[in-house]
């Protein structure tokens, strides 16, 4: 690919990328980090988790997220009686065929809207694995894949919180990234206030990108070079956290390639063809404190997740911010 293609692909991801980013930020309003961050893990192909307390607009930017797609969209509202087959589907015997015909479930969509997951049980989160990591749907011997884009955007509440069960680790891995939404500013609640009485933001949104669309620049994100230097740096970063003596357990190898993949759409975001340490600086907190575990004494000491990355980063030599850039004769 010739540096103008490059260019060419880069300037539409851009401007596609800007409409969807208004487009969500007419519903979410004061909030522009989040609204980058959840832009970025679209574009990356990952899926998103929203952790916050009740009210604060997680449901309201995961459906704004998934309403300035046009895709398909399903939302599965997690409470402790739903079933692993309300998610993925349910054989139902045919009499008139006399054979068991698969009912696809909620799961089955473009953009999936888990709202409270962590409200469900460990079984009944279990059975998005497989959905999540493989694309696919397997029941009675039989794999069934689901459509291209696929994206999961989960909303839990603190685990501290009456009626919640913690997300297994295998779950929390298969998130690209987490997010908090964080209370809006005085300024922006008041706007808020002035803008809603009596009619949501959503009824005016409308999509900014085709699902056809967003394959295509998940794509050309992918093509965004990454430099052996950033890739050993994301590497280290990631190694440090599995030898911390206060984490008993640090991140996966998925985490090390969900913080490149995501370093790729930031640097597309800015224009860019490819990585700087900059890009996994800012973005390794989202993408790997959730999937770590503190030990004993990090608990006593209240030391958490994001603090123990922070502190990594610090430790961790970084390279020459501008090597990708020569290595491409920029």
């Amino acid at each position: 690919m010739t540096t103008y293609e490059e260019q060419s692909k880069l300037t539409d991801l851009s401007a596609t990328a800007e409409r969807v980013r208004r487009a969500v930020e007419s519903v979410i309003e004061g909030k522009p980090e989040v609204v980058r961050l959840s832009l970025t893990v679209l574009l990356a192909g990952g899926h998103l988790l929203l952790e916050d307390v009740p009210g604060v607009g997680k449901t309201m930017l995961a459906r704004a997220l998934a309403k300035s797609v046009d895709c398909s969209v399903q939302r599965i509202q997690f409470t402790p009686d739903l079933l692993p087959s309300d998610i993925t589907g349910i054989s139902v015997y045919d009499q008139g065929r006399q054979e068991f015909e698969f009912k696809p479930g909620a799961v089955f969509a473009q953009i999936v809207i888990g709202d409270e997951i962590n409200r469900a049980s460990p079984k009944t989160q279990s059975a998005l694995l497989e959905a999540m990591e493989e694309r696919q749907v397997s029941a009675d011997g039989r794999t069934y894949p689901l459509p291209d884009p696929f994206m999961v955007i989960a909303t839990q509440n603190p685990v501290e919180m009456e009626g919640t069960y913690p997300l297994p680790e295998a779950q929390r891995d298969r998130f690209m990234a987490r997010v908090s939404v964080g209370y809006p500013s005085p300024e922006a609640e008041l706007r808020m206030l002035e803008s809603r009485d009596g009619l949501s933001p959503l009824d005016a949104l409308r999509p900014a990108v085709g699902a056809n669309e967003l394959v295509k620049l998940i794509e050309s994100v992918r093509e965004v070079h990454v430099s052996d230097a950033v890739r050993r740096y994301a590497v280290d970063i990631t190694t440090a956290t599995r030898t911390h003596p206060e984490l008993r357990l640090g991140a996966s190898p998925r985490a090390t390639l969900h913080l490149v993949r995501a370093a790729k759409a930031a640097a597309a975001l800015a224009g860019r063809g490819f990585v700087l340490p900059d890009d996994i600086q800012q973005l390794a907190v989202p993408v790997l404190a959730h999937r770590l575990l503190p030990g004993a004494r990090a608990q006593v000491n209240r030391h958490s997740t994001e603090q123990f990355v922070t502190e990594i980063l610090r430790r961790t030599s970084v390279p020459d911010p501008y090597a990708a850039q020569r290595l491409r004769g920029a």
